[in-house]
């Protein structure tokens, strides 16, 4: 028996996959414990101990294999091992940077649900399984943005419909029911809700999701339409945020910017642009601003500087910051902008100085709704002491939307009507629900 690492390289939501005889498979490698590692002495049956290998460091050599560059890689988590025959795969997720390539001649990027539709045998869908984005695993990460996860929660029922699809048993309340249960997972996102929305109104509203002689057919019916709208949902996402980060860029040539949390929209239109200097709020209590300074201090020539979340108002006022520049988890109708706690108050201080504030985001964060649920933070964040304390850690804030310059979409420049307009097209594709 062999253990190995299959390595589920997602970019953007494709996956890197080698072809054999046709077949896409993931690729992999075996297992090698670490030679200082206990696994050096046998066990007490006299067996090699291989509990310290290391299956992402097995994982990233498949991926080197292939030519992919190492630097590209973020983990993002590692799957129970799954038994093949007389051999265990352990597989290892990691998103692999926009722009990263690989030179292998028989490297392909395709949808994961090929590896469930073109293979004779669905192992490499199993693997790819065990490290897919589930209901638990969006609700649980504090560490994306909205738009990272709106994706996420796109490929939950793409995958879903594509196994109802290849099983030939098609069932719109259970995917319906995923379909509330994901919503249910982050209730202030509203770009989460927008997307869901519009792939399940695709389901229910659809004209292809009955066929002609009245009856649903997976291929073409309920699952088929899901899988196929979710599939067009995940590039429209894509290009959208793309867009959206694309005309931020434009506003951030050669200037100081200020900018707090992870905006995965925001880090693009910084690392598109050529800003002065970045000023990075640290984000307390996550302090997620930590990691996106260290890498815009790895992408950008220009200086960046992390800075205490309390200091935000003395750096406006001191510094040489020409625009405050944050992403959006919801922009309101009536233009009021739900983002990061601390949003607000850099915004309070921008106003004071004279300072424009934009908010980056695709269209799709605009919402119906005119207040939206804001999530909690974990008590022990900020105070876990003994004393009979009350903890006050909202995760999100509300900024007026007349501390706001512009929102600035895939769209454009969005004044408060456009806003208004959008979010009446939003409400639309809610009729799945009713």
């Amino acid at each position: 028996m062999t253990d190995y690492a299959a390595a589920v390289l997602r970019r953007g939501s494709a996956v890197l996959v080698r072809r054999e005889d046709g077949a896409p498979r993931l690729p992999s490698a075996p297992l090698e414990a670490s030679a200082d590692a206990a696994n050096d002495r046998p066990d007490a049956d006299g067996e090699s101990n291989d509990a310290a290998a290391d299956p992402a460091a097995a994982a990233r050599r498949a991926a080197s294999a292939l030519g992919l560059d190492l630097g590209a890689l973020d983990h993002v988590r590692t799957g129970s091992q799954i038994r093949d025959g007389e051999d265990t795969y352990a597989p290892v997720l990691f998103d692999v940077a926009g722009d990263a390539a690989a030179t292998a001649d028989d490297a392909e990027w395709i949808a994961p649900t090929a590896l469930l539709h073109e293979s004779a045998s669905p192992s490499d869908w199993y693997r790819y399984q065990r490290v897919a984005p589930t209901v638990r695993s969006i609700a649980a990460d504090g560490e994306h943005g909205a738009a990272y996860l709106s994706v996420r929660a796109l490929e939950v029922l793409r995958d879903r419909a594509a196994l109802q699809v290849s099983e030939d048993d098609p069932d719109l309340d259970e995917l319906t029911d995923l379909g509330d249960r994901v919503l249910s997972a982050r209730p202030s996102m509203a770009v989460l809700e927008n997307r869901v929305n519009r792939v399940l109104a695709v389901a229910v509203d659809g004209d292809d999701v009955i066929g002609e002689d009245g009856t649903d057919d997976a291929a073409e019916g309920v699952a088929g339409a899901v899988e196929a709208a979710a599939d067009a949902g995940i590039d429209r996402a894509l290009r959208a945020d793309a867009d959206a980060a694309a005309a931020a860029a434009d506003l951030l040539d050669d200037a100081g910017v200020l900018t707090l949390s992870r905006s995965g929209t925001v880090l693009d239109a910084l690392r598109s642009a050529s800003p002065r200097s970045v000023h990075v709020a640290e984000s307390r209590p996550a302090r997620e601003g930590i990691s996106v300074a260290e890498e815009l201090a790895a992408a950008l020539d220009a200086p960046v500087t992390v800075l205490a979340d309390a200091a935000v108002a003395h750096a406006l006022a001191t510094e040489d910051v020409d625009a405050v520049v944050v992403g959006a988890d919801a922009v309101l109708p009536d233009g009021r902008v739900v983002n990061k706690t601390g949003t607000r108050t850099a915004a309070l201080a921008a106003a004071r100085e004279g300072i424009p504030v934009y908010a980056v985001a695709a269209s799709d964060k605009i919402t119906r709704r005119e207040t939206v649920n804001l999530e909690t933070g974990d008590a022990t964040a900020i105070y876990d002491g003994d004393a009979e304390l009350d903890v006050l850690n909202p995760t999100f804030d509300v900024t007026p939307g007349d501390l706001v310059d512009a929102v600035v979409t895939e769209r454009g420049r969005l004044g408060a009507e456009d806003v208004a307009a959008i979010a009446e097209e939003h409400g639309a594709l809610t009729a799945w629900r009713d």
